[in-house]
């Protein structure tokens, strides 16, 4: 639910196109005539459904428009592309790019608008599927993400390569869970409460156990943003004595793609799948499980688990926050976290460390005496 590129939330412009000036724009780059275009929900980019005529491959594609500042960094949203290349190649059902007129995977185009701004747009395959959000979650469906988390950062970190990966090396990017002390320039946006005084908690205790830890955790490329909105399923099966199994059908928005750490990926994983559960204490052993049945965590990536989880929490909240002040008419869309977020974060501070660590550890053993239900997640984008 972000993007950018180790800028302040505040130096993006975010674009505004109508639906006319996308078809336009998918006639005049791409060569194809769109015979409908809807805008899709998003956080600094600008994303429309577009159903093609007569195209040559698949008739629903996604057209992304870049915002304003990650539109200056072409090598970024490059290796970001590719890697979404290289996933589907892999087998991973990721998007994957329909070329330029000119044959290119992105082109920079002028909005036409008196500031003279120019946005990267690409035309991305639409993947089939209803994202986790929308779906009746199961633990089965938690497994199978924590699975797909590991999955996917592995083969990201050792098989993929491309002359700018340097670029992920993205710094003071704000959605890199090693910045969340940066988040003490963003606490305004919550005024003066109990939320406030939670996520000062939140930050200093990161401050002072996670961060000088971080070098003893595995490096990695993460893809940073396996939230519940964007990972795709599909039913495999259904009864009325069982309930749906679901497999991952896609990975949305790689825009938050950096350098960063395994245990992150199943942090930020496990606080976005708590969001869609009724007994959100729970749902960390179950992510945990499929991840490990992958990638084991070490005893020191185990321990700041649960640190990493209430980072990430803080991370969306306040920043969200923020982000709906400067655009007051996404607010809804910003601020779809905080509607159980808030509740969750105060529910596992609550609990503890030392209890929900138990409830999620043994969970994650249980698997071991146990197969987990269901189909294969398998290989495992922007629509």
């Amino acid at each position: 639910m972000s993007s950018g590129s180790g800028r302040h939330p505040q130096a993006i412009t975010k674009p505004a196109l109508g639906e006319g000036e996308a078809a336009a724009l998918v006639e005049r780059v791409f060569g194809l005539k769109a015979a409908w275009v809807r805008p899709l929900p998003s956080y600094d980019d600008q994303n429309f459904h577009v159903c093609v005529s007569g195209s040559r491959g698949a008739d629903e594609y996604v057209l992304k428009v870049t915002n304003s500042e990650d539109s200056r960094r072409p090598d970024l949203i490059e290796v970001q592309t590719r890697a979404m290349m290289f996933l589907s190649a892999e087998g991973f059902p990721s998007p994957t790019p329909y070329l330029t007129k000119d044959g290119g995977t992105m082109s920079l185009e002028p909005d036409g608008g008196p500031g003279n701004k120019k946005y990267l747009v690409r035309l991305l395959t639409y993947l089939p599927g209803t994202p986790v959000a929308k779906v009746a979650t199961t633990p089965q469906v938690f497994y199978e993400i924590g699975k797909l988390a590991a999955s996917l950062d592995t083969a990201l970190t050792e098989k993929f390569h491309h002359p700018s990966l340097k670029s992920l090396h993205r710094g003071q990017f704000i959605w890199n869970l090693a910045n969340v002390p940066l988040l003490d320039q963003y606490i305004y946006a919550l005024g003066q409460n109990k939320y406030r005084e939670v996520v000062e908690q939140v930050i200093e205790q990161f401050k002072g156990k996670v961060v000088p830890k971080l070098s003893s955790f595995r490096a990695c490329i993460n893809h940073g943003d396996l939230n519940d909105h964007n990972i795709l399923v599909e039913s495999s099966s259904a009864s009325l004595e069982h309930p749906p199994q679901y497999r991952v059908s896609g990975i949305l928005d790689f825009s938050d793609m950096s350098y960063g750490y395994y245990v992150f990926e199943v942090a930020i994983a496990i606080m976005y799948m708590m969001i869609e559960s009724s007994d959100p204490l729970r749902v960390g052993g179950h992510v945990l499980a499929g991840f490990e049945s992958v990638l084991p965590l070490t005893a020191a990536e185990r321990g700041a688990l649960f640190l990493l989880v209430s980072g990430r929490f803080a991370q969306s909240l306040v920043i969200a926050a923020h982000t709906a002040r400067l655009y007051p008419d996404n607010r809804e869309y910003l601020t779809v976290t905080a509607r159980t977020g808030w509740r969750h974060l105060l529910t596992m501070l609550e609990a503890g460390q030392e209890a929900v660590e138990k409830t999620w550890f043994e969970t994650a053993a249980a698997y071991g005496r146990r197969a987990p239900a269901g189909p294969s997640g398998g290989n495992a984008g922007d629509r």
